[in-house]
């Protein structure tokens, strides 16, 4: 018979799941630590950029990979461009309302768009899309690992179909951006309080 002072072995379910928990921890302390640094992080990620680019031109194949991780950047970039709150999609809901005639229940608040400060809140935050692409890098370049990914085509047609799909998608944002007045970027001098200018 076993005596009750004698350790009990865990069940290897209970062994895996508190390693994946340690490890999940380790990762999320590690993304912690990397928060702060935006030049450093977006550096690295333009590095395995450059990894997987040479290994695509260098081998000469993988151009649907290629292809597929692009199309994804630049999805990432048009949410990152782009608010969170769409300011075509409100005017289209008040549009709406009007026509149904259920917007006039009584008195609202002025809404001038020039008189109050409105800052910019990105649909994709800063952090969200750096992790986004960075793992989106890293599984790339695991599937040019692949020949099942290697699939022959004929590459100049991906090019130049993306740079016509680039060059559409950011002109209707930029007539967007200008269209509902806002600019994604902090440009200008930033305002400094209780120092010297």
């Amino acid at each position: 018979m076993m005596s009750s002072d004698e350790p009990v072995a865990p069940p290897p379910l209970a062994a895996a799941q508190s390693q994946l928990a340690k490890l999940q921890r380790q990762y999320q302390q590690t993304l912690d630590r990397w928060t702060p640094h935006v030049l450093q992080r977006w550096f690295g990620t333009l590095g395995l950029l450059t990894i997987f680019m040479l290994r695509i031109v260098l081998s000469q194949g993988w151009y649907i990979v290629c292809y597929a991780l692009a199309i994804y950047l630049l999805n990432l970039l048009l949410a990152f461009l782009q608010p969170k709150f769409d300011p075509s999609l409100q005017d289209d809901l008040m549009a709406d309302e009007i026509e149904e005639g259920t917007g006039d229940d009584g008195p609202t608040l002025p809404s001038q768009r020039d008189d109050e400060f409105r800052p910019f809140v990105r649909r994709l935050p800063e952090w969200q899309f750096w992790l986004s692409s960075t793992r989106a890098v890293i599984i790339a370049l695991f599937c040019t690992l692949s020949e099942v990914f290697d699939v022959p085509v004929y590459w100049p047609i991906l090019v130049v179909y993306f740079c016509v799909l680039f060059a559409l998608t950011m002109r209707r944002q930029i007539q967007h951006m200008m269209k509902y007045k806002y600019i994604p970027f902090d440009i200008g001098r930033k305002a400094r309080y209780g120092g010297s200018n």
